[in-house]
């Protein structure tokens, strides 16, 4: 019977070792995949920002050449958009206050 019970600790031995390794394994893999997602988190808003930006210079353009559509005179058409991208700039300075 002594010898059964000393089979018992050592297989129990075995497995508790394995579910240690396992458990050291998955916190392992955990970590990875928190790194991973903090990383595609980063990537997103680094994409919504140049999204955002690329969209305003849309914008821009596209006012742009309304305005010269509008007006024969091209010197006053582009002082109006540096105003109106001044005005712009400056709202977004305020917004990131």
């Amino acid at each position: 019977m002594e010898v059964e019970q000393k089979d018992i600790v050592v297989t129990l031995k075995d497995k508790v070792k394995k579910l240690l390794s396992l458990y050291n394994d998955l916190k392992a893999e955990n970590a990875d995949l928190k790194n991973q997602t903090e990383k595609q988190k980063i990537t997103i808003k680094n994409k919504e920002t140049e999204l955002d930006f690329l969209k305003n210079k849309y914008n821009k353009l596209k006012l742009a050449k309304s305005l010269l559509a509008s007006t024969g005179d091209s010197h006053d058409a582009k002082i109006k958009i540096n105003g109106i991208v001044r005005e712009i700039d400056k709202c977004i300075a305020l917004l990131n206050r």
